[in-house]
């Protein structure tokens, strides 16, 4: 197998408030391998936002990194200075922010702000820049493109406004991109538009995705493995037919049974997940999940689960996986809740 164009390992993100300190990421580790395409969902909240903004060296006041490694080929990105790190920004790695309108200079023609972006990296001589520019719109199925470099933000729809993003972030070719929350805002027809083109050009240049999300819908349409994060840690991850079929975290579990379902009868009722998520200043002892869990033991509130094999390719930090609760309380008690009833939101992702 190839080598991860990006490692990250025992990340530890606080803030610093007067409250105290918000355990905002804490330990995550993963990796991600060339041309692949990554979830990471989870309710908001749970660290996930900011997982991807700590590796861009985003992170806003009070927060810091306090400890980690975040090894992007083979530099560690935490150890960059400010300005190794604005050159890295753009040119190897992209981000698509969540809200368009707020990532782009309304004074500013849209085709100026795709242009900046590749000139400020010397990436493109400044004489082609026009013309890549308008390439790139046509590339992101911006319409009559040679005519749009020209308008305003505030000119276009939403779902045009996140294709310039998305031009803007693949102005430089670059080997990552990290999507947060790309099509919150869109209706369903431009999300599944802009789920398709991400998707093609992971196809046509090979481009690792990361997709930071809380719609199980997008990651089931576009990616091909998944992280789970709750309360700042990863409580499960693998491929992503797996973790639908067969998830074995009970958050995990739950998630899959709060959303629709098209396998799903009219009359079924969706399934909430009860409590809140915990005060990340003081977190409950153990498992962070167990005040919400339905199959917590003795163990879970005075033990941290780690992340084990659980499957081919899949891990969970569990001391009671769903395999154990099938076995323990049988299937008369999990009733719509067996091995492959999430087979039906995995089949309405991919159909977009």
């Amino acid at each position: 197998m190839a080598a991860p164009i990006l490692s990250v390992r025992d990340l530890h993100t606080q803030f610093f408030t007067d409250d105290g300190v918000v355990q905002a990421v804490d330990g995550v580790s993963f990796d991600l391998f060339p041309g692949e395409t990554l979830g990471i969902v989870g309710e908001s909240g749970c660290g996930k936002s900011m997982t991807a903004l700590s590796i861009m060296r985003l992170v806003p006041e009070p927060g810091r990194i306090t400890k980690g490694v975040v090894r992007f080929r083979d530099q560690d990105l935490l150890k960059k200075t400010p300005e190794e790190m604005r050159e890295i920004r753009g040119r190897d790695i992209a981000m698509i922010f969540q809200d368009p309108q707020s990532s782009l200079n309304p004074v500013l023609q849209t085709g100026y702000q795709v242009e900046e972006a590749m000139l400020v990296h010397d990436k493109v001589p400044k004489e082609r820049a026009p013309q890549r520019t308008i390439d790139l719109l046509k590339q992101v199925r911006i319409p009559a493109a040679e005519r749009r470099v020209k308008d305003f933000p505030h000119q276009m729809s939403g779902g045009m406004r996140q294709r310039a993003m998305i031009a803007m972030g693949l102005s430089n070719t670059p080997s990552l991109l990290i999507a947060d929350e790309p099509t919150t805002a869109l209706d369903v027809t431009v999300q599944a538009q802009i789920l398709e083109l991400l998707a093609d050009l992971n196809r046509e240049i090979d481009t690792s995705i990361v997709m930071i999300t809380h719609n199980l819908g997008v990651v089931a349409g576009l990616c091909t493995r998944v992280i789970v994060m709750y309360a700042g840690r990863i409580v499960e991850e693998g491929p992503v037919e797996r973790i639908f079929d067969n998830p074995q975290h009970p958050y995990t579990w739950a998630l899959l049974r709060s959303i629709p379902r098209i396998d799903a009868s009219r009359h079924d009722r969706l399934k909430s997940i009860e409590g809140l998520p915990p005060d990340l200043i003081k977190p409950p002892h153990g498992c962070r999940f167990h005040p919400r869990c339905p199959f917590r033991v003795e163990r879970c509130f005075t033990d941290d689960p780690v992340l084990e094999d659980v499957g081919p390719e899949q891990r969970a930090a569990c001391w009671v996986t769903m395999k154990r609760a099938y076995a323990e309380m049988g299937a008369r008690d999990l009733v719509d809740v067996s091995p492959g009833a999430a087979s039906g939101v995995h089949a309405a992702g991919k159909g977009g």
